[in-house]
């Protein structure tokens, strides 16, 4: 009743069902999903392939006082991540104090991986400088570089001639027609044009937005440079920030990024954030992420937006300004949207999971990275099934030359040990490893030692002269104990490995633990219940084949 019950429930466990897995599209090159049949069996990175990462707090980015308890919160946020990204089976766990440990298996694209792991996601709502206090102290702060000796730009000595080449005006004439004076270019223009070594760099935007100033994309690091100089940092207006932008703006033959002048506080951040959607917007064929604020995010915004009618509102994600900071023509209540502009669906949906999941509470950088092909897992699956394969073989060869037909019915039951062991794995969610097969074998001679113990304990009552019904019982009671006994001690140590052990480690033990199950229930069950068939249909048996 117990075997049968058991071989059951085993084939209901290991029925192969269907499952969406993403491949290649050899075509178009682009990742796709794709439905395959399968045994319910997760295998692990080394057995299928995929991605192995080790993460760490990023310092250079700002102290971290506290690292375990902000690697303690990212793991939280980095699992959440991974399981909404589909991965089946992934490993999210924290090494040490300080290093989290992310194994994808099967993942057959490392970088959206990646970027999905690391980005921050820290999401805010900023109104640019509708003063322009920035501006304003563009002046300032062009002297104070001047006095520490920092010279504009060689090409930046026609900066209006520039600015007005590039906006399709003209300023190389004056009034009437005629060439300006020498040196009354400058003057003619405003001061943000004036040649000074960060205004040089600094372009108005042609929709004249107040906070927004184009940089040439190659000069976006001398301009980085000279923002972080102490005595720019210093004459930077109090209550403004300086964010970059996400997207280049073409003007005639070169490419421009924009730098955004906000206000310092956030009317808002994502931390009010309750639900994110992506979705290809039908009229203007933009990516969009639709979100909901939570009741009270979404009055604290339609207030805030309420007092900031016509203002520029800069959404701002990881420390840069999302597309085009958008006009607020009204109050604006728990709803809201971010476009992406041209930016592929994906990366919608990449964005609305992250945000979905939360922000990081520090940056994280790779310390250790590394990809295993789904061909090297195929060659560990084939070379570790050739290995299980001859090492049971050996054991059947030994159990039935040695005993006989109770060998026959000890491989019989070893037949259904192993369906155990796999519909266990099944069951539990377990992931089978390349040291989890060795774990597999490693129990399968633990069973036969179960029954190597019961069989040898029968040869002793049959020597004492025992009826064969009364031998088989006796040998099963009496090997009992040093079968528990030493399947328990296994077991106790497999535990100790599985609580302390990492990844591979955990993958043995975790195997063996289901295969001595297995074998108890084998050795107990299954070979006794065998022994019973065979003497009921033999009641007259004088002697054991043992």
């Amino acid at each position: 009743m117990v075997t049968g019950a058991l071989v059951v429930g085993s084939v209901f466990a290991l029925k192969p069902s269907n499952s969406v897995q993403r491949i290649r599209d050899a075509a178009t090159g682009r990742m796709k999903d794709t439905t395959v049949r399968r045994v319910p069996i997760s295998l692990g990175l080394d057995l299928q392939g995929g991605i192995h990462l080790a993460l760490e707090v990023d310092q250079s980015k700002g102290p971290v006082p506290d690292c375990a308890d902000a690697i303690s919160r990212a793991e939280r946020v980095v699992r959440s991540r991974i399981d909404q990204f589909g991965t089946t089976e992934p490993v999210v766990q924290i090494v040490g104090r300080c290093r989290l440990v992310v194994e994808l298996p099967g993942e057959k694209d490392p970088a959206r991986a990646k970027s999905i792991i690391q980005r921050t996601a820290f999401l805010e709502f900023r109104i640019t400088d509708m003063q322009n206090l920035f501006r304003d102290a563009l002046p300032e702060i062009d002297r104070a570089l001047r006095e520490a000796g920092v010279r504009a730009p060689g090409q930046a000595g026609a900066g209006a001639a520039n600015v007005a080449q590039l906006f399709g005006a003209d300023t190389t004439k004056g009034k009437k027609g005629k060439a300006p004076a020498k040196g009354k270019a400058a003057k003619d223009t405003t001061d943000l044009n004036a040649p000074g070594a960060l205004s040089s760099l600094l372009f108005q935007s042609p929709l004249n937005m107040p906070g927004e100033f184009l940089v040439p994309e190659e000069q976006v690091p001398v301009a980085e440079s000279l923002l972080a100089r102490p005595e720019v940092k210093r004459l930077i207006p109090r209550g403004i920030d300086l964010k970059w932008g996400t997207e280049l703006a073409s003007r005639g033959a070169r490419a421009y990024r924009a730098l955004y002048a906000v206000q310092d506080r956030p009317i808002i951040t994502g931390e009010e954030l309750e639900k994110a959607t992506a979705r290809r917007d039908q009229v203007t064929n933009q990516s969009v992420v639709d979100f909901v604020l939570s009741r009270s995010g979404g009055r604290k915004f339609e207030r805030e937006t309420g007092r900031h009618i016509h203002d520029y509102m800069a959404i701002i994600l990881d420390d840069r300004v999302q597309g085009q900071p958008p006009i607020i023509n009204g109050q604006i209540g728990q709803h809201g949207q971010i476009e992406l502009g041209s930016k592929p669906l994906q990366d919608a949906q990449d964005l609305a999971l992250v945000l979905r999941a939360g922000a990081l509470p520090a940056p994280l950088t790779i310390v250790d990275e590394s990809t295993i092909g789904p061909s090297l897992g195929q060659d560990s699956i084939r070379d570790g099934i050739r290995a299980g394969v001859v090492g049971v073989v050996l054991v059947v060869l030994i159990m039935v030359v040695y005993y006989r037909v109770s060998g026959v019915l000890a491989v019989a039951a070893l037949t259904l040990y192993i369906a155990f062991t796999l519909a266990g794995l099944s069951l539990f969610g377990s992931t089978l490893t390349l040291p989890g097969l060795a774990g597999l074998v490693l129990s399968v001679g633990i069973a036969v030692d179960a029954n190597v113990l019961i069989f040898e304990r029968i040869r002793e009552e049959l020597q004492h002269g025992k009826l064969v019904r009364t031998a088989v019982d006796e040998g099963f009671k009496h090997a009992m104990s040093a079968i528990i006994d030493s399947n328990v001690s296994t077991a106790l140590t497999a535990g100790i490995l599985y609580l302390v052990g990492t990844g591979p480690v955990r993958g043995f033990a975790i195997t063996l633990i289901i295969g001595i199950g297995a074998s108890m229930i084998t050795a107990i069950f299954v070979v006794r219940t065998f022994y019973m068939i065979w003497l009921q249909r033999r009641p007259d048996m004088a002697t054991l084949s043992v």
